[in-house]
């Protein structure tokens, strides 16, 4: 079996900013209330020519800029998104055009704010099994546009960005565990609104926007997020103790801080992006990993526990070594 490493990573933000204090002219909120129930404080928002493939392409250039590295000899692109351009062609096969990869397969991976973590098993397992040997995975996605603007128990939580990693065949694996968890029955409780007639009382009048019970959301997620974290460290023959930072999906801070204290896990060696950038889903948590290493907290050797979590309802933790240093 081949071995696995993450050698390079990069991210995107968009330049605009949207405050609490702006949505307090939109919605009737206020930033003390925003900042106490979710800790964020403001959010990126990607521009009205701006998609989803333009962010992830800005984080992938972002990469190979900093760590000088080349996409001509990738052989899988994955992107991992549930706001993409358009129904298709998918995002990954934008991005491949787009990079001028001549030769490599392009797949969109919808597992809302698991995605990233699911793009990463995904590149690991494939270059194991020997039939590939360097592969993009790049999460994004555009947040505000489908946001509802009207509706302050959701539009208060969202941004937009982009992260990226470069998974490659190496002496020594760094993916260490894997833990993988659905549930149906719970769709209902976190949704983009469309067609289907499954939850009609709850469809907005606007199709196309982002429905979240988040109460109930919160109590999943409190509820079960400790154990999955418990059986990802297992599975990977180590400890919380053994864990340098557990990088969860950036939700909302007070539900981090009720996960970090029923899984006994510290919130001082929790990573997480949404105090200035907002939930910004599939790309959370390589927008945490790499403002930790930005900030030089994060070191080549650490282990990180990746949590993420969403719409499904979804659950993916990897723990992964760390192996790319600081560009």
């Amino acid at each position: 079996m081949h071995q696995t490493q993450v050698t390079a990573i990069g991210s995107y933000v968009p330049p605009a900013k949207l405050t609490n204090d702006q949505l307090q002219q939109l919605v009737e909120t206020s930033d003390e209330w925003i900042v106490q129930r979710t800790g964020i404080k403001e959010r990126r928002i990607a521009g009205d020519d701006q998609f989803t493939s333009d962010l992830c392409e800005a984080a992938i250039h972002n990469l190979l800029e900093r760590y000088n590295q080349t996409a001509e000899d990738v052989d899988f692109i994955i992107a991992c998104t549930h706001t993409p351009d358009l129904p298709f062609p998918g995002v990954a096969c934008q991005l491949q055009h787009r990079l001028g990869v001549k030769q490599a397969g392009a797949i969109d991976v919808n597992a809302t704010c698991a995605g990233f973590v699911y793009g990463l098993h995904l590149a690991h397992t494939l270059i194991r099994s020997g039939l590939h040997r360097k592969i993009l995975v790049v999460a994004g996605d555009t947040m505000s546009k489908i946001t509802d603007y009207t509706d302050r128990t959701t539009c208060i939580l969202f941004g937009d960005a982009a992260g990226a990693a470069m998974v490659e065949r190496a002496e020594e694996n760094a993916f260490l565990g894997i833990h993988l968890d659905s549930d149906g029955s719970g769709g209902g409780m976190l949704y983009r609104s469309g067609l289907s007639g499954q939850w009609q009382d709850q469809l907005l009048k606007q199709s196309g926007k982002v429905v979240q019970n988040g109460r109930e959301v919160y109590k999943w997620a409190v509820s079960t997020i400790p154990a999955g974290m418990s059986k990802t460290v297992q599975e990977a023959k180590l400890t919380f103790h053994d864990v340098d930072w557990f990088v969860p999906h950036s939700a909302n801070l007070k539900m981090l801080e009720a996960i970090c204290e029923r899984s006994g896990f510290p919130l001082s060696q929790t990573l997480y992006s949404m105090v200035h950038y907002g939930n910004t889903s599939a790309a959370s948590i390589p927008l945490s990993i790499d403002q930790a290493l930005q900030e030089g907290i994060l070191k080549p050797g650490q282990h990180l526990l990746l949590y993420g979590f969403g719409g499904g309802l979804v659950q993916a933790g990897m723990v992964l070594k760390w192996t790319a240093s600081l560009a």
